[in-house]
This record gives C-alpha cells, sequence and structure tokens, in this order.
C-alpha cells in the first residue's frame, strides 16, 4: 500500500515541476544587429545645411519597396537626405523581435518589408516612426529575396552573411528605410576661397575621420585625416595628383567603427557611384551618439551588441565648383550641368544663375516611379 502511495506523489512532483519550468519567462536567445546609412546635406557659405530637394534625381529603388505617397505629391524639401539605413540581424538559432525607429525631426519616405510607418503631427515633417511588430530572424535558411531586372543601388546590401529575415512573410536580408530630415548635421563645413574646408564639429566633439574628395572631369583625387580636435582645415587635395576614389580608406574607417568586413564593402559598393561623382565633398562618420538622437532605435528583445555606423556626405560648394556651373550655363551645356544632379539647384542659387528652362523643369519634378 505504501509502494502505491508514492507513485501518485512522484507523478504529481514531475507534473508540478514541469509545469514551473514552463511558468518561467525562457530567456532570448544572443544576437547582433549592425546598421549603416547614408545621412546627405549641402553646405551653404556659413558651412550650415542649406533647405534643397533631397528627393530629385531618378528613383533608384526597386518597385517592390513601399512609398509614402506624400513623396510624389510635389517636391518636399529639407535640409538632410537620410539615404539606404539597413539593419542586419546575426543569430545562431530561429528568433522574432519587434523594431522601432523614431525619427523625430523628418519623415520616412520609403521602406521595405511592409512596415507601420507614421508621417507626424504635420503629416510631413515632425516626428515621423517606422515600426517592424514582427521580424522573423531564421538563420541558415535560403533566403529567395524578391529582384527586378532594372540597376538599383538596393541589391549591393545584400552581400553580407547577416541572416534571412521574414516580415509579413515578405523575405529580405535587412530592414530598409530611408527619409528626409529637417535637422542639422553635427559638422560644419565652410569652403573657401583658395579651395580648403574649414570643418567644425558643433558639439565641440573630436571629428574623427574625414576625407576631402573631388573630382574634375576624368580626374578623381581626395585628402584623408583623422582630426583628433573639434576643428580642422583641409586643404585642398591636388587634382594633378589623381589618387582615385578612396575605396580602401572608406572601407578601413568602416570597419575601425564597427561594421563587419561585408558590410563595409556592401556599403561602399551601394554608394561608390554617388558619393565620387562629379563635384566636391565631404564625408565623415557621424558620432554614435548623434545617430541615437537623430533615430532613436528599440527592440524587443533586444540585441546582445549593437553597431551604428553612419557616413556623413557634405556636398560642398567650392570655388571650382561654383566657376564650372557658370560656365556650364553660360554655354548652355547641358551634359555638365546634369553630372551634379540632384545637387545643381542648390549650387545655382547659392551661384544667383538662371537655369535654362527645359533642365529647370525637368529638375523640379520629383519623379515618380513608373511601378503599376
Amino acid at each position: 500500500m505504501r509502494a502505491r502511495r508514492v507513485l501518485p506523489v512522484l507523478l504529481f512532483a514531475a507534473i508540478a515541476t514541469a509545469v514551473a519550468a514552463a511558468a518561467v519567462p525562457q530567456t532570448p536567445a544572443p544576437f547582433t544587429v549592425h546598421e549603416w546609412g547614408t545621412f546627405t546635406s549641402v553646405a551653404g557659405a556659413d558651412g550650415q545645411a542649406v533647405r534643397w530637394l533631397p528627393q530629385n534625381g531618378p528613383v533608384d529603388l526597386p518597385c517592390f519597396v513601399e512609398h509614402n505617397p506624400l513623396q510624389f505629391k510635389g517636391s518636399l524639401s529639407g535640409t538632410v537626405r537620410m539615404e539606404t539605413p539597413v539593419l542586419y540581424f546575426y543569430a545562431q538559432q530561429p528568433l522574432e523581435t519587434s523594431v522601432r525607429v523614431g525619427f523625430p525631426q523628418g519623415y520616412l519616405s520609403e521602406w521595405y518589408p511592409h512596415a507601420t510607418v507614421t508621417t507626424g503631427a504635420t503629416g510631413v515633417t515632425t516626428n515621423g516612426t517606422i515600426a517592424w511588430p514582427s521580424v522573423q530572424v531564421a538563420p541558415g535558411t535560403a533566403g529567395a529575396y524578391p529582384r527586378e531586372s532594372g540597376a538599383s543601388h538596393y541589391y549591393a546590401a545584400r552581400a553580407t552573411d547577416a541572416s534571412p529575415l521574414l516580415v509579413a512573410a515578405q523575405p529580405e536580408k535587412f530592414l530598409f528605410y530611408r527619409g528626409v530630415g529637417q535637422f542639422q548635421p553635427p559638422l560644419t563645413a565652410i569652403a573657401r576661397d583658395d579651395g580648403s574646408v574649414a570643418v567644425r564639429s558643433t558639439a565641440g566633439a573630436p571629428i574623427g575621420d574625414v576625407i576631402y574628395f573631388e573630382r574634375r572631369g576624368g580626374a578623381l583625387t581626395f585628402t584623408s585625416r583623422h582630426a583628433a580636435s573639434a576643428e580642422v582645415l583641409l586643404a585642398r587635395p591636388s587634382l594633378d595628383d589623381a589618387s582615385g576614389a578612396p575605396l580602401a580608406e572608406l572601407k578601413k574607417i568602416l570597419v575601425a567603427n564597427g561594421l563587419y568586413p561585408r558590410e563595409a564593402q556592401a556599403m561602399v559598393d551601394t554608394w561608390k557611384d554617388s558619393w565620387f561623382e562629379e563635384g566636391a565633398r565631404l564625408l565623415y562618420v557621424v558620432p554614435r551618439a548623434d545617430v541615437d538622437a537623430i533615430l532613436p532605435l528599440s527592440m524587443s528583445p533586444g540585441p546582445a551588441a549593437l553597431a551604428r555606423v553612419f557616413v556623413g556626405r557634405i556636398e560642398l560648394m567650392t570655388p571650382a565648383t561654383l566657376r564650372d556651373v557658370k560656365a556650364a550655363v553660360t554655354s548652355r551645356d547641358r551634359r555638365m550641368l546634369t553630372r551634379y544632379g540632384r545637387f545643381l539647384l542648390p549650387i545655382a542659387g547659392r551661384a544667383g544663375l538662371t537655369l535654362p528652362v527645359d533642365l529647370a523643369a525637368t529638375l523640379a519634378d520629383t519623379p515618380v516611379p513608373t511601378c503599376r
């Protein structure tokens, strides 16, 4: 009789232990998140970012990318184009997380996969947000990602070792979003009469890695510095010493600031044709504190490690740029003018120029995707 009573007691104890174990929340599996992106601005005479039309230029995204309908209701101006931030996830086992990015001083214009997007109180410029409530991270699976036949900046970002994702039945290698901001970048850049550029951190913080690049016709050259101070004067790089585009230097800088080598290469491959087009510009790494303030990011559960590496691109209206654009307007050299693309309007405005009517009309229209 005693043995018979022991068996039910032991069985009850085993069941109770299993129930108690099931009631204890499981520790989320550790994972890592890396992000890169670009903040593009145009410096005025005082070094501050001027208002321009960041969305001018050809549409370079595939049709499956979603668009804010406000983007195509006229040209929306801003001081900064937030270009192609992508979020990568690295995990050893499948997991689910939610992701939310705020944009307090801007609005979201494009994104993929499908997300919940708000445009803020005014519908355009204030307190934009984007959220992916359920991101399925699926390491080790074969990702069948959407692709179209046309060329696009979009696809190069997939060339990494990140885990495949699934959001709302849409597979992708990353979370992608873009927007237009109404804020001042953390650096000012004044183009001086001798071609040099005076760079200053508005917060008084060390500037860090910075590249001054220039392209005139077929000549490409640059100078690279690591500035430990809050101010630095960069001499104009000599076009006689055509060093080419700083591809290797940029990749090294990106890795030093936290990206994996394949991520850094993907970022360079995404933007190498745009970063190194006609004109002069400054490239720098945006301080992490500024990235977090401009784009507050939250995830639940959160990652064990997070890297956010953004490149600031400041388009410079140097004496050489103003001179070349003036000459092209005078000679009606449309081919030369179109080399400056979306930056031509602010450059012409700075120079007090009137563009040819046909070219001005083309640049004034925000392009609408031909997607059906």
